[in-house]
Parts: structure tokens; C-alpha cells; sequence
């Protein structure tokens, strides 16, 4: 698991992703992952009612560093923007800083990826409104 120190690591990188965009990251970080990462992540996002931003660009990167175990949803708000293949890419990139151990360098290079792809579409505006927190979302 990660500690406090990579904990505001992870959340910084959010912060400075958001900056520049008006879509929302979160970044959830599991101790176990017994499934397919993926059905977990959709189902945390919409547990996090995370689809009901107003332009439904919200992403969250769903990690399980104890199993290496990684997942990425976007809303549809972004996930129709993207282009083929970039959550795969996205995840290609985490996967090897975590295979080298780098598990907080896997998250926020993670993050930033994403955050230019929601800035690339749904730049920041001065009227934007951070809709969900930035704080990193860790097991109990």
C-alpha cells in the first residue's frame, strides 16, 4: 500500500492535472483485487457517483498494487473522445513503472496521461468547478 508521503504524491499530481482541465481524475487504490479489475473499477466508479459530473468527463484509475492489477474508466463524456487504443496505452505506461517496482511514478504518470487527454478536449475554463475531490480513495 502506499504511504502517506506517496499518498500526497499521488493526490498532488491530480491536483495539477485538474489545473488544466475541467474534467475530474480519482485515483482509487485497492488492497485486494479478487475479479477482474475492470468490473471493479466500473463498479467503484459509479459507487462514486463519479458519472455525474456535468460533462461526464470524470476518470478514475482503479490500482491494486499487491497484485499489480489496474484498471481505467472514463465517462462517456471522455471515454467517445478517445482514441482508439489510448486507455491501453495509458495502462501499458503504468504497468511498466510498476513492473519496475515504481508503483507512485506508475499512478502519476497514469494521471497526467489521462489529464491531457481530458485537456486536449475539455480545457479549463475560469468558471470550472473541481466537482470531486482530489483525494486519493485507499482501502480500509
Amino acid at each position: 500500500m502506499l504511504n502517506s508521503k506517496e499518498i500526497k504524491q499521488v493526490k498532488q499530481s491530480i491536483s495539477e492535472a485538474e489545473k488544466q482541465t475541467s474534467g475530474e481524475i480519482r485515483v482509487y487504490v485497492a488492497r485486494r483485487c479478487e475479479g477482474d479489475p475492470m468490473d471493479i473499477a466500473l463498479q467503484k466508479f459509479h459507487s462514486l457517483k463519479m458519472q455525474q459530473t456535468q460533462f461526464r468527463n470524470a476518470v478514475l484509475i482503479f490500482v491494486c498494487p499487491s497484485e499489480r492489477k489496474t484498471a481505467i474508466v472514463g465517462d462517456e463524456g471522455i471515454h467517445n473522445q478517445a482514441k482508439p487504443r489510448f486507455w491501453d496505452e495509458a495502462l501499458s505506461e503504468m504497468m511498466a513503472h510498476f513492473r519496475r517496482g515504481d508503483i507512485v511514478s506508475g499512478i502519476c504518470g497514469g494521471v497526467a496521461v489521462v489529464g491531457g487527454l481530458i485537456k486536449e478536449k475539455y480545457p479549463y475554463s475560469d468558471n470550472d468547478v473541481n466537482e470531486l475531490s482530489d483525494e486519493v480513495i485507499v482501502d480500509a
